[in-house]
């Protein structure tokens, strides 16, 4: 009888190290991972009209979203179900997708033949099924996009619906559409505004999305097109409604009109219009893992997204992991090619395939420092990270010092507001008195810096207006050769060489230009910035105006951030008031005295901080001051593809 158990456990521990395909498995997977068997050009492309529950355009009809489909023919004949890996956008026929800007092109009969970016080309041979979804009020769907509203994510959710028998769909001749080949598990991924969906539909919990890989997306609207009650650019929401919309202007008017009069562009406040569009509280629902992308020099969708994103989901327990780059606004397709489509591989193989490839047992994040070098690590926050204050010092008259020692009471600095000093002339020349600014800066670095996490800055201050706007940023002051991404491409540009991922046809090539990163000398860099309005120090749902001639302790919340501020190198933070390159503040021309004791730094830092004791500021020389916005891009107002 113990022979007969031994035997059994040995068979028992064959099968387990069988792939399922030695096991009578799907012919798509050898060992732990998927494998190209099926023919991409003979694929299934269809598309579908998916019934969502909402009728935002009025017409007395259901809405409904299109969803184009692409999926292997042969495991269709054998029976064989796939998972679906989908990517949910408003931009399929508007902009295009992609370094290229792909967009759908179409056959005779209506279907695509041709879908942007690598995924169909590279994973359908794979064993998967690829569900591109025009989001309500764009392309062929109905409704009117809402811009991150319900009607957006619900209609994506339906799709997720609609794949697991649970929401109604059609062909285009009105015949019943059912997914019965599918297995029912869904990733979603995409960039910016598609990211953004893949957050929205994860945090309506649908059952079926196994996992999301939101990249350079949004988590809270409020926080894409305000700064702490700052209005970004006013009519923000009804510019990107018009540049995705797809419907004529009479039917979605009711709608445009509701993002004009929702956003409260006159205030600034959080109210019902924002939280509707504020994916974070609803982090507890989400039953998806994560893999979250994002520049940590971009400047459209600002890293606060992703860091309130990842802590709130911490904390919820979710599967994750993170990969923050140097670039702006940027898919790592186009930063770190190989190694993101293995990862992307291994990840979808793993959640929605099945297979136990190990992916989860590697470090959860990489991140790319400054100069170009990618680091594998055991979490995000680093380890070891901790809060540490920062304070303001008197320095010698015009520029401050950044240190531990508190400031001797009494001790103030005054500037009056200058909404013409843009960034570069702002944070350069830092030993110079410069009107609109103060800058503080800290002795050498004895040793590297590393900030993992997001800062904050407190201010005390008295100011003679009833509101300001504050802005920070934190900089460092020493020459290096960093990922220059003010670059026209955001840190990278093309080459002339291509690459290809996966199989093609004559109408949907799957060979993409190549690319490589942008590096400058600099004397100095912008690490992380920070803006607030002084009246919203309280609530952002409503504003307390300052009294003039009264002290008010002012916290300005700092874009989240990784770098490793070098030995030698000098730490500063410098201190403006309406920033209309970033913003559309509403500038009152106030004039701000800080008191230095009681204004500091919280700067979330790992190991330990060797800030050096000083009371007189090193001199930094900086490159030539530009007295003038140089970047292309109008971060106020961007496209935000």
């Amino acid at each position: 009888m113990k022979r007969f158990v031994t035997f059994v456990a040995i068979l028992a521990a064959a099968f387990a190290v069988m792939s399922p395909a030695q096991a009578g498995g799907p012919p798509h997977v050898k060992g732990t991972e998927t494998v190209p068997v099926y023919d991409y050009a003979s694929a299934i492309r269809e598309s579908v009209w998916v019934t969502t529950p909402l009728d935002n355009d009025g017409d007395g009809a259901k809405d409904k979203v299109v969803v184009d489909l692409i999926r292997p023919r042969e495991a269709a004949a054998k029976g064989v179900k796939v998972p679906v890996i989908m990517v949910a956008s408003p931009y399929y026929v508007c902009c295009g997708r992609g370094n290229e800007s792909e967009k759908k092109l179409y056959g005779p009969d209506g279907t695509v033949t041709r879908y942007p970016l690598h995924y169909d080309n590279y994973f359908v041979p794979r064993g998967y099924a690829i569900a591109q979804v025009d989001l309500a009020g764009t392309n062929r769907s109905t409704g009117c996009n809402d811009v991150g509203g319900r009607e957006e994510v619900l209609g994506a959710k339906a799709a997720v619906d609609w794949l697991n028998g649970r929401a109604p769909g059609a062909y285009a001749d009105g015949s019943r559409a059912r997914a019965t080949w599918s297995t029912g598990k869904v990733g979603m991924i995409g960039k910016s505004w598609d990211g953004t969906m893949a957050n929205g539909v994860a945090a309506t919990g649908v059952r079926g999305l196994e996992t999301i890989v939101p990249i350079s997306a949004i988590s809270s609207w409020y926080d894409y097109s305000r700064y702490n009650g700052i209005v970004r650019s006013n009519g923000h929401h009804a510019f990107l409604h018009d540049y995705v919309g797809g419907r004529p202007d009479a039917a979605c008017a009711a709608v445009r009109q509701e993002l004009v009069t929702g956003s409260e562009d006159e205030t600034g406040d959080y109210n019902d219009y924002w939280a509707e569009r504020n994916y974070l509280p609803d982090a507890s629902r989400v039953r998806a893992s994560v893999l979250v992308v994002h520049g940590v020099n971009d400047l459209n969708v600002q890293t606060s997204h992703f860091a309130k994103w990842w802590t709130a989901l911490a904390k919820n327990g979710v599967p994750r992991k993170i990969w923050l780059a140097q670039q702006g606004h940027v898919d790592p397709f186009d930063f770190r090619r190989v190694e993101w489509v293995e990862t992307l591989h291994e990840w979808f193989d793993y959640w929605l395939q099945g297979l136990r490839n190990g992916v989860m047992r590697e470090p959860q994040a990489s991140l790319e420092r400054s100069s170009g070098q990618w680091v594998e690590e055991p979490r995000w926050p680093a380890v070891g990270a901790h809060d540490v204050t920062v304070r303001l010092g008197e320095g010698d008259g015009t520029t401050g010092t950044l240190g531990f020692a508190p400031a001797p009471r009494g001790s103030e600095r005054t500037f009056t507001d200058d909404p013409g000093l843009y960034e570069d002339a702002a944070v350069a020349d830092p030993n110079a008195a410069k009107n609109g600014r103060l800058a503080f800066l800290s002795g050498a670095l004895k040793k590297d810096l590393r900030i993992s996490g997001q800062p904050s800055v407190t201010l005390r201050v008295r100011v003679d207006k009833p509101t300001t706007s504050l802005a920070v940023r934190l900089v460092d002051y020493g020459t290096a050769r960093r990922v220059d991404y003010l670059s026209p491409g955001s840190g990278v540009h093309n080459l002339t060489t291509e690459s290809c991922w996966g199989a093609s046809t004559a109408a949907d090539n799957s060979c993409y230009l190549d690319t490589a990163e942008d590096f400058a000398t600099t004397s100095h860099a912008v690490l992380t910035r920070g803006w607030v309005d002084a009246a919203h120090r309280s609530s952002l749902r409503q504003a307390s105006p300052l009294r003039p001639g009264r002290w008010y302790d002012v916290k300005v919340p700092v874009q989240a951030y990784d770098a490793v501020v070098p030995k030698g190198h000098v730490l500063g933070l410098v201190v403006t008031a309406s920033d209309d390159e970033f913003s559309t503040p509403k500038t009152t021309g106030a004039t701000i005295d800080v008191d230095l004791r009681g204004s500091s730094i919280r700067l979330p830092a790992a190991g330990l901080v060797a800030l050096p004791s000083i009371t007189t500021p090193p001199v930094v020389t900086t490159d030539a001051t530009v007295a003038a916005k140089t970047s292309s891009q109008d971060w106020r107002n961007p496209e935000f593809r």
